[in-house]
């Protein structure tokens, strides 16, 4: 792991991906450590330069020396991206760390460039299934021989809040793997932390969210486990009507935990958010410098075109993500009448030529003639490409060609 030393606090971090790409800063939720973002990580080390922390008091990094709020956390990742990163970042939260994120953004919004949010808490106020059986058990935590006894309790009972969280954390037909289900109970039962776990609980509920999102003018995608029994969906409501901009999707046969309940949705919707190239294939193969600065190209020419004008940054980049560029030579066919296909064309240089015969509508096209002329920016394509129907027009590049 990496060890980052802000103000003389130690911040633990593992770091994946390649070190000239935009930083992805992922933070973990509450009683948790950076494997709570492990999932994601392949995926997002094919672009990004990925910085997953464990924040103060969780995982292997040290509690902050006063008491842990929202706030502390957001200012001190804030202090880290202006360390690691020339740029503005990603932020990638899941649970407390995606009120984190949102924090951060609302603080230090030159700092953010989007933001991905896993079952975020907004409210602070997580559901009575937390409240009634585990905060008690954090509670006791908090003292010294409160901790020894949910030890012994733990040791007699065999485990009695792994056998709490799992219906509160997972859906019913879960994905999670036995090892996975260890290893982030592991996290949330690491000795020593009863502090830091009491102090956030009381700093979610601090840090209602409630009519403040919409100051956050950052692009942002929501997901949300169809049947999370932490964060309830409440918040998602709340989320919808407050900040109705941000993509909010609901992840069904998934909890508190989407990204390891099911995921490989999970990661589809973050690699099309995210612009990750050709995202419904090959979702772990790393993506070359190339590729990158060509996606980034194309979303800045479609910020210019028919289809992408009412499009924010985060939107043309999740589409520029999904086109092919191709280069015709001058009176090249780029596609013939009567064909099936269901592409779509956006003329980025040069001229595309419409050529059709209208006097066979519904009939086999016999004297084709230049209708019409494209130029940068305007879309080729008809509604019949929607079902696989036949083209009713030749589209050819003009004489000096067309990208």
């Amino acid at each position: 792991m990496t060890v980052f030393n802000l103000n003389g606090q130690q911040l633990y971090a593992v770091q994946e991906g390649l070190p000239n790409r935009q930083v992805a800063l992922l933070i973990h939720g509450w009683s948790s450590s950076w494997y709570a973002m492990s999932p994601l990580m392949p995926m997002l080390a094919q672009r990004f330069s990925c910085v997953a922390v464990d924040l103060p008091g969780y995982g292997k990094s040290p509690a902050l020396p006063e008491r842990a709020t929202i706030v502390a956390y957001a200012d001190l990742l804030a202090k880290l991206i202006e360390e690691i990163s020339p740029g503005p970042v990603v932020l990638v939260g899941h649970s407390m760390g995606g009120m984190i994120g949102l924090t951060l953004a609302r603080r230090h919004p030159q700092l953010v460039e989007r933001i991905v949010m896993l079952c975020p808490t907004l409210s602070g106020r997580l559901s009575t299934a937390i409240n009634v059986f585990i905060f008690p058990i954090t509670l006791l935590e908090r003292f010294g021989l409160g901790s020894l006894i949910v030890s012994v309790v733990e040791n007699v009972v065999v485990g009695i809040t792994d056998r709490l969280m799992r219906p509160v954390s997972f859906a019913e037909r879960t994905g999670i793997t036995e090892n996975q289900y260890k290893r982030i109970r592991a996290d949330a039962r690491r000795p020593g932390q009863g502090r830091v776990r009491a102090e956030c609980f009381r700093a979610m509920r601090e840090s209602d969210l409630s009519g403040k999102l919409n100051d956050i003018e950052v692009p942002a995608l929501v997901l949300w486990g169809a049947e999370d029994n932490t964060v309830p969906l409440r918040d998602a409501g709340l989320l919808a009507d407050e900040w109705p901009e941000a993509d909010l999707r609901i992840i069904p046969k998934a909890g508190h935990w989407p990204h390891f309940e099911t995921p490989d949705l999970t990661r589809r919707h973050i690699a099309a958010f995210l612009g990750l190239p050709l995202a419904s294939t090959d979702l772990n193969i790393p993506v070359d410098d190339r590729t990158v600065a060509e996606v980034r190209d194309i979303a800045q020419f479609i910020a210019n075109s028919d289809i992408g004008s009412n499009l924010n940054q985060a939107q043309r980049i999740r589409l520029a993500a999904q086109f092919d560029k191709r280069v015709f030579a001058p009176h090249a066919t780029i596609v013939g009448v009567e064909t099936a296909g269901n592409e779509m064309y956006i003329v980025q240089s040069g001229v595309v030529e419409v050529w059709s015969d209208p006097d066979s509508v519904g009939q086999a096209p016999k004297n084709l003639r230049m209708i019409a002329t494209l130029t940068p920016g305007q879309i080729a394509g008809e509604l019949a490409m929607l079902d696989g129907g036949l083209r009713s027009a030749d589209l050819r590049a003009g004489p000096d060609g067309a990208t």
